[in-house]
């Protein structure tokens, strides 16, 4: 093949069962919108078997091919330069240069980047304990992609000319036979097994945060920093199918940029993410940053009370426009001078159990491969991290105990007709050999409140862990 191909398959409402059909090959990743609750966002995105896997490797190139390498690379040793140099060269083929840019996801690279990911931009310190055997990113190279735009109610198998005839072949066989309603809710009423061993617990005490609390707002009082996101980790121990699991706190947990990763027997990522990090969309670079949460009301009335008190609050606007500057400051190292912009400030999202504020920062690229250099240089997101973000990172580094792998870094895909989308990997959860781990935290600025931010950490989190709690604890 020298041109993409597009394969037309019958739409899905999601593409659960089409996930199972290939579940059988290597790194298999699903990227979900949970799209009918959700008007921003389209897109549903299916990818396995990738041809070559980026990943942090000790004295060696950090790449693994799957099959005949397709190009030649430095010999460099940071994953995020190789990365860069393998978008250029994928962006400068011309089947790539000819692909309709309308279309998300035409092959290209897809993945995760855990939060330590950011050690490969900035020299930052490394003291906390490192107990969960992920990778620190993960990046595959795809020949293939099936796209569901539930805007359009169309469903397509896109290959690239990497894709081989037999390869083809074997995916339409695989996709065509799949029955998108019956096959999910048979696949719901035969679900492989999945189980709690513990409830979550988390690794600092209420005491032990209060104390960490306490030398945020020292920091901040000598003005090392404006605004330090301090989160905790609760940790659970499980058997069985994780897959069961997301299916679980899908429904639980609507979100847009919801995603499930499989990266060995004994590793996945089970994400449900509210945050978009960054969007390329034909050269339109876009961030919704999101600072400043309260719990959903008890009632239609509490409900409304709760947001509009969150739209006037001081604290939280204060809050927010601190990221927004910080983002706009990332963006501006690699967008078009002149092309930061700021549409929307402290607009208001709504999700199953918090309301949320949003602000919208946005700027301009001009060349395809451009787009995973604005991300690389913008990791990890500023509303994760606080600010000055190296300050912050480093102040979190000190009082966070335990690594956050995935958590707070991003699920990301760059295109090979430069389109590109990405989250923050908050609401997520990590599988690790048994151990199974999710973080909450949030951004302590002069005048939060220690009981107030402790609380906020379990109100984001505890959907997510009282759904699991309450349906798979035995």
């Amino acid at each position: 093949m020298s041109e993409i191909t597009r394969v037309n398959l019958p739409y899905q409402t999601s593409l659960l069962s089409f996930f199972s059909a290939v579940r059988d090959l290597p790194y298999p990743a699903l990227l979900d919108s949970n799209h009918e609750h959700f008007p921003d966002t389209n897109y549903d995105i299916l990818v396995a078997n990738p041809l070559a896997r980026i990943h942090p490797s000790h004295n060696s190139q950090p790449i693994t091919w799957h099959t005949t390498p397709l190009y030649a690379l430095s010999n460099t040793s940071n994953p995020m330069a190789l990365l860069n140099e393998l978008m250029t060269l994928i962006c400068q083929e011309p089947w790539a240069q000819a692909a309709p840019k309308d279309l998300p996801f035409i092959g290209g690279l897809l993945g995760y980047y855990g939060y330590e990911s950011g050690h490969f931009v900035e020299q930052l310190p490394d003291t906390v304990k490192h107990d969960i055997q992920l990778d620190t990113l993960s990046v595959g190279l795809y020949a293939w992609g099936v796209i569901t735009s539930h805007k359009e109610k169309t469903t397509q198998l896109i290959m690239a000319p990497w894709c081989t005839q037999e390869d083809a072949a074997d995916l339409i066989n695989r996709f065509t036979s799949a029955c998108d309603d019956v096959l999910v809710k048979h696949e719901l009423n035969h679900a492989k097994p999945f189980s709690l061993h513990t409830p979550f617990i988390s690794n600092m005490t209420e005491a032990e945060y209060a104390q960490k609390f306490s030398a945020v707002q020292d920091y901040i009082q000598s003005g090392d920093c404006y605004q330090v996101n301090l989160a905790q980790r609760f940790s659970s121990t499980y058997q069985g199918d994780t897959f069961t699991a997301y299916h679980a706190l899908r429904e639980a947990c609507p979100t847009p940029f919801s995603a499930y990763m499989e990266i060995s027997p004994q590793q996945s990522l089970l994400s449900h993410s509210p945050e978009r990090f960054l969007l390329c969309d034909q050269g339109r670079i876009e961030s919704k940053p999101i600072k400043g949460t309260v719990a959903r009301g008890a009632t239609p009335e509490e409900d409304k009370a709760n947001a509009n008190w969150l739209l006037s609050s001081t604290k939280d606007r204060a809050e927010n426009l601190m990221i927004v500057d910080l983002l706009r400051n990332d963006l501006g190292r690699t967008c078009l001078t002149g092309s930061i912009k700021v549409p929307a400030l402290f607009a208001l999202e709504t999700y199953a159990n918090v309301h949320h504020l949003v602000s919208t920062v946005e700027g301009r690229i001009d060349q395809t491969d451009q787009a995973i250099r604005v991300f690389h240089q913008s990791f990890p997101g500023g509303s994760i991290t606080g600010a000055p973000k190296i300050r912050s990172m480093e102040i979190i580094d000190e009082l966070e105990p335990h690594e956050r792998s995935a958590y707070c870094g991003s699920i990301a895909y760059f295109s090979a007709n430069g389109q590109m989308d990405s989250s923050i990997t908050i609401r997520t959860l990590v599988a690790d050999h048994g151990n199974l781990h999710c973080w909450a935290g949030g951004g302590l600025v002069a005048d939060s409140k220690c009981q107030e931010e402790y609380q906020e950490t379990f109100t984001k989190v505890g959907k997510l862990t009282h759904t699991l709690e309450q349906d798979f604890l035995k």
